[in-house]
């Protein structure tokens, strides 16, 4: 590996950190209720320990694979420390456990919380919560990469970071890395600044807008208010949410394609046809349920069935009802969405889309050539082109290495917080999957402040698994990796 250089990266990582605080610190001034304090600390501490790495390590711009692997595996845990400092000086969250994971979790984009009252806290420390969203939905990482010389090994440190899916899908629409990336963010910004200006003509306030906008279009779920946007109860809201939600969880690369004219990537784009069709099933189903058994009204059952199946479809985690109180019929169904995930290439978590595509075609041609067509060669094909066998065997294995991971995560957290099987089970899902909100003593109307210190831990690193997409918070542990 390449300590100067990997320095480098993380200087840069550090500054941007800092650099970024100067939107809360604005919104402290403005509110003036006691936290502008504790920004201004922890934004001087964070730039004055990325400014000398980046200095004197900015003439190093070697990256191997190992590199960019080390940088995404600890720079989210760097970055969430030192994104903890300002709950700590201010003490709404003392606690560095609890600050930690409240930092890794909107970094992550899980969206789980250990406020007890969220409405508690001052709304320059909300507003810093909500961006770390915005920073973390595209990749931390990959906005880092922007800020990096031409060549510097962008393209490690973004294949590091990002899903296997991706691999799979080889949705690639600029040769530059960095220029890439900023196609990207621009992407990005758009739909959050689009949002948040359809919430503030809703009559939501600018700050709600832009919180509840950074946690949609990442599909994040962090809210300000501790019903969630179940607090304004108002279709409107939950309708704009959906959409944008719905956006979020689509590949980026198709929104380029759509503005250069290419409709046409849109219609072959096989995952992104499954995804219409997941969604679709599951909310009609629930929204069936809902109706059926007179739990609200047909259009109220629309509306609630549809928000909350998008929520946990795109890992999102928002809330407008307490879906415990359903009947267990729409509950079994929203405990399946929980598996599934948006599509690759997206701001979302999960197993992904393509992935149950790759295992659905390969299931059905292994059939196929076993009892009906035993002579023949099948193929299994994506976005009208044949998928590679060792891209179906990379499916199989992710989709067997995410299963393996949840239950012996769940046995974790049995033992280390003596819970309940269905809270543990829905705990670990909840953090590896990045949604937030699960079921059991962790469901929509509670948190995740009563877990143990080590089960706080156990469920951040779970937390960075899910967001670096297994692999590569997976393969630090192979002694192999440490070697020259």
């Amino acid at each position: 590996m390449h300590p100067l250089s990997i320095l480098n990266v993380f200087g840069t990582l550090f500054l941007v950190t800092g650099i970024s605080m100067t939107l809360p610190i604005g919104c402290a001034f403005i509110y003036r209720e006691g936290d502008l304090f504790a920004l201004l600390v922890s934004a001087a501490v964070t730039i004055a320990l990325g400014l000398p790495m980046w200095w004197f390590c900015r003439k190093h711009h070697d990256l191997g694979i190992k590199d960019g692997i080390f940088i995404a595996a600890f720079g989210w845990v760097f970055v969430s420390a030192l994104s903890a400092l300002p709950f700590i000086i201010h003490g709404s969250i003392p606690s560095f456990t609890d600050a930690f994971f409240e930092m890794m979790s909107g970094y992550t984009t899980s969206g789980a919380t250990i406020l007890t009252d969220i409405e508690a806290v001052p709304h320059g420390l909300l507003f810093w919560r909500s961006e770390t969203h915005l920073l973390g939905g595209m990749g931390f990482l990959t906005l880092t990469v922007i800020f990096l010389p031409h060549g510097m090994g962008g393209l490690r440190i973004f294949r590091a970071e990002s899903s296997p899916g991706q691999v799979i899908t080889k949705e690639k629409f600029h040769a530059r890395n960095r220029d890439t990336m900023v196609r990207l963010w621009i992407i990005y910004l758009v739909l959050n600044i689009a949002q948040t200006l359809l919430l503030v003509l809703g009559d939501m306030s600018l700050f709600d807008a832009l919180c509840h906008a950074f946690g949609t279009v990442s599909t994040s779920g962090y809210s300000p208010y501790n019903a969630s946007i179940g607090h304004y109860n108002n279709a409107y809201y939950d309708w704009i949410i959906i959409l944008f939600m719905f956006l979020g969880g689509m590949t980026f690369v198709l929104f380029y394609q759509m503005i250069q004219g290419d409709w046409q990537a849109l219609r072959i784009n096989t995952e992104f046809r499954w995804y219409v069709g997941f969604m679709l099933f599951f909310c009609g189903m629930v929204t069936w349920i809902l109706w059926r058994q007179n739990t609200y009204g047909f259009m109220d059952a629309l509306r609630y069935g549809t928000f909350q199946v998008t929520s946990l479809l795109t890992t999102t985690g928002f809330t407008t009802a307490d879906y415990e109180q359903w009947p267990q019929a729409a509950q079994m169904f929203l405990y399946a969405v929980c598996f599934i995930g948006a599509c690759a290439g997206s701001t979302t978590s999960g197993i992904k889309v393509v992935h149950y595509v790759v295992l659905c075609k390969f299931m059905s041609a292994a059939i196929k050539k076993i009892f009906l067509q035993p002579m023949s060669i099948i193929s299994v094909r994506l976005n009208q082109r044949p998928v590679d066998d060792a891209i179906i065997h990379l499916s199989v294995c992710y989709f067997i290495v995410n299963i393996f991971m949840i239950l012996m995560g769940a046995c974790v957290m049995v033992l280390t917080d003596d819970m309940d099987y269905v809270t543990a089970m829905s705990a670990v899902i909840a953090t590896l999957m990045n949604i937030g909100p699960g079921f059991g003593a962790i469901g929509p109307s509670e948190n995740y402040a009563f877990i143990s210190d080590t089960g706080k831990w156990f469920l951040s690193y779970n937390m960075l698994v899910g967001r670096l997409e297994m692999f590569s918070a997976l393969v630090i542990f192979y002694p192999s990796f440490w070697k020259r």
